[in-house]
């Protein structure tokens, strides 16, 4: 069974195993979509919404990972596949199941998240709610396996928004435009990176476990 893969970043595509299908979205929701419905046309059989994400629940920290059950996107829930999810938390001994909070722009406060956890969000992305209507829209299943980035308790510095391009790419230059305005946010954007580097290298030893099937 051919399993495609919707990402955010390529950092995060460069986890996965070799001749994956992958599109990279760079959070942008309707770039989202039009990947899961190429990917889906394509011929693949699930899609898997594969990542970093944003901590809600305070007792995750970074490189926490998550399976998603469910998947909450404006409005809507949309379940993930059981049996997939189980395969996921089976394989990953580590992983915690929870539900997925789907936004379309990034929760970047404490409190911004906190109301998402209170709606019963465990983490937060902006590629798994576009990516699961798709799927339910095809009757077709689909899966989440996120990692944790940056807890619930830790905000976002802005120069952090302008750092992915809308294919995924890491933009570098317009990161140090913005430090260069705002040199005060240089910790918290170290932080995040600290954070990153903690999520990646946790779904980098998740798909070495779970290996080219990805859990389906």
């Amino acid at each position: 069974m051919t399993i495609g893969v919707i990402v955010g970043m390529n950092s995060e595509a460069a986890l996965l195993p070799a001749g994956t299908p992958v599109g990279a979205a760079g959070g942008v929701t309707r770039r989202v979509t039009e990947l899961a419905e190429r990917l889906l046309a394509e011929g693949v059989e699930g899609l898997l919404s594969f990542g970093i994400a944003g901590g809600l629940d305070p007792a995750l920290k970074s490189g926490d990972l998550v399976v998603g059950s469910a998947v909450r996107w404006e409005g809507e829930s949309f379940a993930a596949d059981a049996a997939w999810a189980s395969h996921l938390l089976a394989a990953i001994s580590s992983a915690r199941a929870g539900t997925i909070a789907a936004v379309g722009r990034i929760a970047a406060t404490p409190e911004a998240k906190r109301a998402l956890y209170q709606d019963g969000g465990a983490v937060v992305d902006m590629e798994s709610g576009a990516m699961a209507r798709v799927c339910a829209q095809a009757g077709k299943p689909f899966a989440v396996l996120r990692a944790v980035a940056d807890p619930a308790g830790r905000g976002l510095p802005g120069s952090v928004f302008v750092g992915l391009a809308p294919d995924g790419s890491a933009r570098p230059l317009a990161v140090m435009g913005a430090l260069l305005r705002r040199p005060w946010e240089l910790p918290g954007l170290i932080r995040v990176g600290l954070d990153s580097q903690a999520a990646l290298a946790a779904l980098r030893d998740a798909v070495k476990v779970v290996g080219p099937t990805l859990g389906m």
